[in-house]
């Protein structure tokens, strides 16, 4: 290889370095922003829940017992607006199921569309695998009807056993039917009139509402306002009063560095902690031991000789065992990272049940300046 040729060599090397180096500062910036349609909703547009109560047939011996009550009474009534009348007290079927039917009405939803729905069982059925859903009305809060649902359910697992055994994968009294309710009601949107729009967060917060008032004021001059920390009023400018839709769409496309509350969210049912990127600590000291106690519980049985009068004598036999490990003090010292902090908690070697003991115990002292959530 010639002079030229190692040259021009590390050349490209060089450049290629430069390159990589600034996609992966981009690529941290697009990470650390959010867009404002994430955070916010834009005059108020948002989805709304529908619920309703139906049956679901065709299914094979795995439907509601005959003791479910409230199943028998909904088939008896769905027959009889059929022109067939039976007693819901005589009626023996195992092939249908009460359940519950949600779902979820998107914002400028029109008349026609249609909406994925899911159901679940409500009384005492194995499972609604191969079923189908009977036409129920999905209603809203206020009553009225918006949506109709019927169609075969689909469930992600199976249900298959015998009189000994049985073999389940996933949860099969939930599913889900794809486009399976037809909007028969929309919901009535502000419509895009006027000169201004309405910005409502999804978390109000005083500096999130500031930087979104200065983002739109960069890209579009003085036409935001913050009213408080979750509502931001933005004037449509006069050359883009014709076509409201194009400037929601630039609005809402604006990226932002979202700021978020020191927070640690502590699931105690699964052991699961998740923590903020804003959770700071001041100085403290832990200490943390595992005690265990093992309990083991026996009988003696004395028995009499053969032939003799004796009787047999059972002496209940305990034992207990307890064990405590040597616990280490370990030292976090004041405006730590989120980092540091999870390689000091690692570092101490405890399960993440110990860890959710800490954390409460850390809060209780008054050093952790974060707001801690038990869910």
């Amino acid at each position: 290889m010639t002079y030229r040729q190692r040259v021009h060599r590390s050349s490209m090397i060089i450049c290629t370095i430069f390159l990589l180096l600034a996609f992966l500062l981009f690529m941290i910036g697009i990470a650390d922003a959010a867009r404002i349609k994430e955070m916010a909703y834009i005059n108020g547009a948002r989805s709304n829940q529908l619920i309703g109560y139906g049956l679901v047939t065709g299914l094979s011996g795995t439907g509601d017992k005959s003791n479910t009550i409230f199943t028998n009474q909904s088939l008896a009534n769905m027959l009889e607006t059929m022109g067939i009348r039976v007693d819901p007290r005589s009626t023996k079927v195992n092939n249908i199921a009460a359940v519950m039917v949600t779902a979820n009405l998107q914002p400028f939803a029109r008349t026609g569309s249609r909406i994925d729905v899911t159901v679940s069982s409500i009384g005492d059925a194995k499972s609604i695998e191969g079923g189908v859903l009977v036409a129920t009305p999905l209603k809203g809060v206020d009553g009225a009807v918006y949506a109709i649902a019927q169609g075969p359910i689909v469930v992600g697992g199976f249900l298959a056993g015998g009189q000994g055994a049985s073999v389940q994968k996933n949860h099969t009294t939930v599913g889900r039917i794809a486009s399976g309710a037809t909007i028969e009601r929309e919901v009535p949107s502000e419509e895009y009139k006027g000169d201004e729009i309405m910005i409502a967060l999804k978390m109000p917060d005083f500096t999130n509402a500031r930087r979104i008032v200065e983002r739109i004021n960069d890209t579009f001059s003085a036409v935001a306002y913050a009213r408080d920390a979750g509502t931001i009023n933005v004037k449509i400018p006069t050359d883009m009063r014709q076509n409201p839709v194009r400037f929601v769409s630039i609005v809402e496309n604006l990226d932002i560095k979202a700021d978020s509350l020191g927070k640690i969210v502590v699931d105690e049912k699964t052991g699961t902690v998740v923590i903020g990127e804003n959770v700071r600590i001041s100085t403290v000291v832990i200490s943390h031991g595992n005690i265990s106690v093992q309990i083991k519980e026996d009988a003696r049985v004395s028995q009499p000789m053969p032939f003799s009068e004796g009787r047999t004598v059972t002496t209940p036999d305990t034992q207990i065992k307890v064990r405590e490990d040597k616990g280490k003090f370990y030292l976090l010292q004041s405006g730590i990272t989120l980092r540091e902090l999870v390689n000091a908690l690692n570092a101490t070697g405890i399960s993440t049940r110990d860890v959710i003991t800490i954390l409460q115990t850390i809060k209780a002292s008054g050093a952790l300046f974060a707001e801690l959530e038990v869910i």
